[in-house]
């Protein structure tokens, strides 16, 4: 990713606190931040939809997720264009 910022890289066990760094492209904490990401727009993918099969969703039960996509989105987006990056 090409702006540097904080980046998850997952819940701490012995405190419940999620953990953020601010990682260095091609380095390590990169690699675990891009990991995190992944999962987590894994997990809410299938959170989603499940909320569409379950039946047709309220507006605002739908708009309720449109801030969690949009930041998977976006981070997902930026792992995959620093992947094509020279």
């Amino acid at each position: 990713m090409s702006a540097r910022r904080f980046r998850s890289v997952g819940v701490d066990p012995a405190t419940g606190k999620e953990a953020f760094v601010l990682a260095r492209p091609g380095g390590v904490l990169e690699e675990l931040a891009d990991a995190q990401a992944l999962k987590a727009a894994a997990v809410l993918v299938t959170v989603v939809g499940a909320v569409l099969e379950a039946g047709r969703p309220s507006d605002a039960e739908l708009a309720a997720f449109v801030p969690s996509l949009h930041g998977a989105l976006e981070e997902c987006v930026g792992i995959m264009a620093a992947d094509r990056e020279p």
